[in-house]
């Protein structure tokens, strides 16, 4: 294996185990809602909010985590990112008042998410590999997000019925702490310069003047809102319809594990067909299969093949969406532009997860933002059939005589 392959290989393996540890964790944060709600007195919306505060600040901040990665590469970012998601969860585990909660599972660990994954390892994975190669890489690497949400989630149940919610999260934020020597183990390379190079303000400049670019962040929007709002409140849904919380968690493993599958088979196709496209049958088919779980008897089977369908739709979005934007601007700023439409991800993920709060203490039940969710996967889909995914044409450079 010669040296470009061989640290093309390692980028792969060191970011895919970056972000399994990272989605991994966050993933098992909806079985905390029941038991931290109930026994602090809280009701669902300050839980509710500090998740979507953590997804919001996830957003907010990507664009400059990505900038940075760009800049100096991925190794430190991640470091820093490691450390803030690990002090959040450490904090979060004997927070007992509202403010503590936002500030740990809000503040510190949406902060720390935006160090430690998609758009920055997403970012180098990109600089690393060949054009022709890189699809399939994303997913690759999206994949290993996907097996740590399937691998973890059991052992978050595990923890919580062995320690108890408190010390559990203690416990996590400990996992959490093995990024830092995986971040710095992540030599990242910033792109080469060359003639070609175009400065970060006329990177946004182009972006901004670009509809497809524009159209990819709403449609990441949606994306956000559906995937969040399900991951955290699903296992209450469930819970509330007198399904055993075992039930919830199973679900949730079976998203993560059939997740696996879907990002690789996205990542795959993405390199064959067009990405766009590709998005808008995947977001029509996520419509369908959520009006299917609503309109069918609920019971535990039903809710297990929506795991397994939704695993398999869950973050298909991400190689695919990544793939366009490195398609269409290429990638010196790749984690920066990627930051960017990650950051419409988290504004809808900030009211998937909120707004199922909200809305359950008003009226006691998620009727309505299922509802929007279906209506939004429509919307998603005719966004994405018109983005072209050529390369945006830039003019030569000059040169410049002795």
């Amino acid at each position: 294996m010669d040296a470009i392959r061989r640290h093309s290989f390692w980028i792969i393996v060191l970011g895919g185990l970056v972000i399994s540890l990272a989605m991994g964790l966050r993933h098992g944060f909806g079985l905390f809602l029941e038991p931290m709600s109930s026994e602090l007195g809280w009701g669902r919306g300050v839980f509710a909010f500090a998740l979507a505060l953590q997804n919001l600040l996830w957003g907010l901040s990507q664009p400059f985590a990505g900038a940075l990665a760009d800049r100096f590469g991925a190794a430190r970012v991640v470091v820093v990112g490691g450390a803030l998601y690990a002090l959040g969860l450490l904090f979060m585990g004997v927070s007992e008042s509202a403010l503590g909660m936002t500030l740990s599972a809000g503040v510190l660990i949406g902060l720390g998410l935006s160090g430690t994954t998609f758009s920055v390892i997403l970012g180098a994975v990109g600089r690393a590999v060949a054009p022709e190669k890189r699809s399939m890489a994303m997913g690759i690497v999206s994949a290993a997000g996907s097996f740590g949400q399937f691998a973890m989630l059991p052992g978050t149940l595990g923890l919580m019925g062995w320690l108890g919610w408190s010390a559990a999260l203690l416990a996590m934020g400990a996992i959490a702490a093995l990024m830092l020597p995986l971040g710095a183990m992540l030599r990242d390379r910033p792109s080469a310069k060359a003639a070609s190079d175009i400065s970060l303000g006329a990177a946004l400049d182009e972006a901004a003047n670009h509809r497809g670019f524009w159209l990819l962040c709403l449609g990441f929007f949606v994306c956000g809102f559906q995937v969040v709002f399900i991951g955290v409140h699903l296992p209450g849904y469930l819970f509330d319809s007198g399904i055993a919380v075992h039930v919830g968690s199973t679900v949730l493993a079976l998203v993560g594990l059939f997740n696996i599958f879907g990002t690789y088979a996205a990542g795959w196709l993405g390199g064959r067909y067009s990405k766009p496209r590709l998005l808008t049958w995947l977001y029509l088919i996520r419509g369908v299969v959520i009006t299917l779980f609503l309109v069918a008897p609920l019971s535990p089977a039903s809710a297990y093949l929506f795991g397994i369908a939704m695993g398999l739709l869950w973050l298909s979005t991400v190689p695919l969406t990544n793939g366009i934007v490195a398609s269409v601007f290429g990638v010196q700023h790749l984690s920066m532009l990627g930051g960017i439409v990650f950051l419409f991800h988290q504004l809808g993920s900030f009211m998937g997860v909120w707004l199922g709060g909200f809305l359950y203490d008003l009226q006691g039940d998620y009727a309505v933002v299922w509802n929007i969710a279906i209506l939004l996967s429509v919307v998603a889909a005719a966004l994405h059939w018109f983005i072209n995914e050529q390369p945006v044409s830039r003019p030569a450079p000059t040169e410049v005589e002795a």
